[in-house]
């Protein structure tokens, strides 16, 4: 069990600032090395695009299969990352709230923090960013996010027909249709997120 695990449902007052801060750091450096791991996938994507372009059915078939099995790694760390970008902000936001404690316990909110349920509270606090904010900043944006309605959202792994755009793709560029910086945004995995938030709005 790990030590993110170890803190949902404990009292915010039994949690001590100086681990809160050690993790924070962690998490921050696995975020930086997660950053990296992506965007490798990405180059990789990329020059797998490019060789399609002239090549025959074939190669570009082999080719699309190669996309779609680096894309669903892409998507796994993806989540990974999401994941451990809301345990950081929880954490960087839990670090706030600690060395607020004090002026907190003086005001209404605080029955709210030491009241909410475990897994509501996690949602709210991944919701709100308290960083660098001033003690009254902090406590109106405790009040506005205790208050909001929480969803959460996954990435869907996709399912539709992600080698027919491969397939449109290499066509274009190679009748000169679309140039190919267009063209590789359909292996992009920010075209991807982009297109799951238009389907959410």
């Amino acid at each position: 069990m790990g030590f993110f695990d170890t803190i949902i449902g404990t009292p915010v007052s039994r949690l001590d600032l100086r681990e809160l801060k050690a993790e924070e750091m962690r998490l921050q450096n696995h975020i930086a090395l997660a950053q990296k791991g992506m965007e490798k996938f990405e180059k990789q994507k990329k020059d797998l695009f490019k060789q399609g372009i002239g090549a025959d059915l074939i190669k570009k078939k082999i080719l699309a299969q190669q996309l779609k099995r680096l894309d669903m790694q892409a998507q796994l760390q993806y989540k990974g990352f999401a994941t451990m970008n809301k345990q950081c902000m929880f954490i960087s936001n839990l670090v706030v709230i600690k060395q607020y404690e004090k002026e907190l316990k003086q005001s209404p909110i605080w029955s709210k923090l030491t009241n909410i349920d475990p897994s509501q509270f996690e949602g709210s606090l991944i919701n709100v960013n308290l960083k660098g904010q001033s003690f009254d900043e902090v406590l109106n944006n405790l009040n506005n996010v205790f208050e909001m309605s929480l969803s959460d959202s996954t990435i869907e792994q996709a399912t539709d027909d992600t080698e027919k755009q491969l397939l449109d793709a290499w066509s274009g560029v190679e009748t000169g249709a679309i140039n190919i910086e267009d063209a590789q945004k359909v292996v992009s995995m920010e075209k991807q997120l982009e297109d799951k938030d238009t389907e959410g709005t």
